[in-house]
């Protein structure tokens, strides 16, 4: 993907994770454009539907920080993952902080762990993803 791409989809996901922390109302029944099955689910699974953007969020970030380091030969692959997953947790502190300004939401810092690790999972898929590529060019350029 090109790293354009990656940057905007990185600000829409953040956007979006703020716009729905700090709704009024956290049973999200003023968003009439979401399915009734969604709001069924994500007022069942509370602290899960937390973690779903964030799973994208680690994606992308992982995404984001390979594609910088294809120009950098002295990479630490381990040190970007933790940083990506610091990242992820400064966004979910700062969305479950704005709940303390909105008299209706009460912050949760469960919402903090699920979206840490939604977003280590993202990471974990684009790394499976990228090793699962990386195999088979291997094989193709056989």
């Amino acid at each position: 993907m090109s790293k354009k791409i990656v940057l905007f989809l990185l600000v829409f996901i953040v956007g979006a994770v703020f716009y729905f922390s700090w709704l009024l109302d956290p049973s999200l029944e003023t968003e009439t454009y979401l399915p009734q099955w969604l709001l069924n689910w994500s007022n069942e699974y509370y602290n899960l539907r937390t973690a779903i953007p964030f799973v994208a969020l680690g994606f992308l970030l992982e995404a984001y920080s390979n594609r910088k380091k294809l120009y950098d030969t002295n990479s630490n692959k381990n040190l970007s993952f933790i940083q990506n997953l610091g990242i992820s947790a400064v966004v979910a502190f700062i969305a479950e902080g704005g709940q303390f300004l909105i008299k209706s939401r009460n912050p949760d810092i469960m919402d903090v762990y699920f979206a840490i690790i939604g977003s280590l999972f993202g990471g974990l898929g684009y790394n499976l993803f990228d090793i699962v590529m990386n195999i088979k060019k291997v094989r193709n350029a056989e």
